[in-house]
């Protein structure tokens, strides 16, 4: 396979013949092999983004794309060297597996012998060699999606692009062909942009995250950054669960109505509070701890318990009502209406 290519998106906005504005004009760098995640809910403008890159839709005037430094703006799919997979798949129903697997080769011109084996040795890779002469009626969904990724990659791309692809198949599966995407995306070095409105996925999968709202970018960061430094509401809140508690600073302590919490000397108070004399402090539920009420002045009152296996959720509310979200050990047992003490971990919080 081809070490993937570099991408530069400059100015690419995309504005339908309706007058919809898809995408407002963005700018956007992906390094050469590695993984980005474009997540965000529908509507967002992520798959339009993804199309442009693919040449399946045009920018607006003014916008370029760029394959190492080479504007490929005017250039259609077929001359850019990227493999596609599609949320439903696009597999040819009237064709075996590995003539699914060989029809972009063939579209290429590349002889049928050839072709056929470049497209065996891409099922082996893919573990579903066993395959190559079923019909695709006759296969699971799961081997559906190899099948189609196999596609995008017998023609060696340099740059793969999915959309939504394990969003058809049950969570179990799921999870496992997630974690097989992302070993081979890996081991071949290839530029990939993954798009979905899957946090999970997102987090196991991006080397970086775009989350876009409203046809624009929110944040580019790491898993890592993107999940623990989030940088506005709308990413705190898309990206798993954040919790906020509105209260005071006073002391190098933050007040607040179920009590107090000793704060580190390194954590910068907001440069704008969220209103006069009001400060919000802000922790995933990962960063909390349950404990007697005796042992903390953080003190709440238990409102609804989730039992989910080993953890379970627990829904809390302060005496003035704001409730928030934490996980517990699923060994401790806990009723609505009982007061619980809550420890947060000091480098886990955030001011606002």
């Amino acid at each position: 396979m081809n070490r993937g290519a570099a991408i530069t998106v400059a100015s690419c906005g995309k504005t339908f013949a309706d007058g919809t504005r898809a995408l407002s004009p963005l700018d956007l760098d992906v390094r050469a092999g590695e993984t980005l995640v474009l997540l965000g809910p529908s509507g967002c403008g992520k798959t339009t983004l993804l199309r442009l890159i693919a040449g399946l839709e045009a920018p607006d005037a003014g916008g370029h794309i760029r394959f190492d430094g080479a504007d490929v703006t005017a250039l259609p799919i077929e001359k850019r060297n990227v493999g596609m997979v599609f949320q439903s798949y696009a597999l040819f129903p009237n064709m075996s597996v590995i003539d699914n697997v060989a029809y972009g080769l063939r579209v290429r011109g590349m002889a049928q012998a050839a072709r056929r084996a470049q497209a065996a040795g891409v099922l082996e890779m893919m573990r579903i060699g066993a395959l190559a002469q079923r019909r695709i009626d006759q296969l699971s969904g799961g081997q559906r999606q190899r099948v189609a990724l196999a596609r995008a990659l017998a023609v060696e791309p340099r740059v793969i692009l999915l959309d939504e692809p394990l969003t058809a198949l049950d969570a179990a599966l799921r999870e496992h062909l997630r974690g097989e995407i992302d070993a081979l995306l890996k081991r071949l070095a290839i530029t990939a942009i993954y798009v979905t409105h899957d946090q999970a996925e997102a987090l196991a999968l991006g080397d970086r995250i775009v989350v876009m709202r409203n046809g624009a970018i929110a944040q580019v960061g790491t898993p890592r950054d993107v999940y623990f430094r989030p940088a506005d509401d709308f990413v705190a809140d898309f990206v798993g669960v954040t919790n906020r508690l509105t209260g005071t600073l006073k002391n190098g302590r933050f007040e607040t109505a179920a009590g107090v919490v000793p704060l580190p000397q390194d954590l910068v108070p907001p440069a704008a509070p969220s209103g006069p004399g009001a400060v919000r402090l802000l922790f995933r539920p990962e960063a909390a701890r349950l404990a007697s009420p005796a042992d903390t002045p953080l003190v709440f009152e238990v409102v609804q318990v989730e039992f989910q296996g080993a953890r379970q959720k627990v829904t809390l509310k302060d005496p003035a009502g704001a409730r928030i979200l934490v996980e517990a050990p699923a060994d401790g047992l806990l009723v609505p209406g009982a007061a619980v003490g809550l420890i947060l971990d000091p480098a886990r919080i955030s001011l606002a």
